[in-house]
């Protein structure tokens, strides 16, 4: 026997006596027909499946896009209402404003970021930070426990 050439061995089939095949009866034959239809039939319905997935996937894209710009712009929003509360409660005209104004264009970006899996969520990072802190890499830049 060659080494990495398994050997192979023709076994007799139960129809015939020396091992050659039977000829496929006429219920075979419309058996293997069915068969045939039935997986033509599911390949199909598979292939409609996933076309009208791609065309929901078109339509769930426009979504995605409204939403993210619309948690974009409510930071926004959201900020410069808190500072302009601020100001008239504390008399403070442009200040609180300002800041709450780039504090809510901050949380706009953060939250377009998390929506597109740049940034992950703070929980994540926190269960995470254990992890990563009881591995340090070395000089060589193999991790190694301290």
């Amino acid at each position: 026997m060659k080494r990495g050439v398994p050997h192979m061995v023709e076994r007799p089939t139960d129809a015939t006596p020396g091992g050659s095949k039977p000829m496929p009866r006429k219920d075979d034959e419309a058996e293997l027909q069915r068969r045939l239809e039935r997986l033509g039939d599911s390949l199909e319905a598979h292939r409609q499946a996933e076309e009208a997935a791609n065309r929901k996937g078109q339509l769930s894209g426009f979504a995605q896009a409204v939403k993210i710009a619309s948690e974009f712009v409510a930071g926004i929003i959201v900020g410069a209402a808190i500072g302009w509360g601020i100001d008239k409660a504390a008399g403070t005209s442009p200040w609180a404003l300002i800041v709450f104004l780039l504090l809510g264009f901050a949380a706009g970006v953060l939250n377009v970021l998390r929506a597109e899996g740049m940034v992950a969520e703070a929980g994540a990072r926190l269960r995470e930070a254990p992890r990563s802190e009881t591995q340090r890499p070395d000089r060589d830049g193999d991790r190694s426990a301290p």
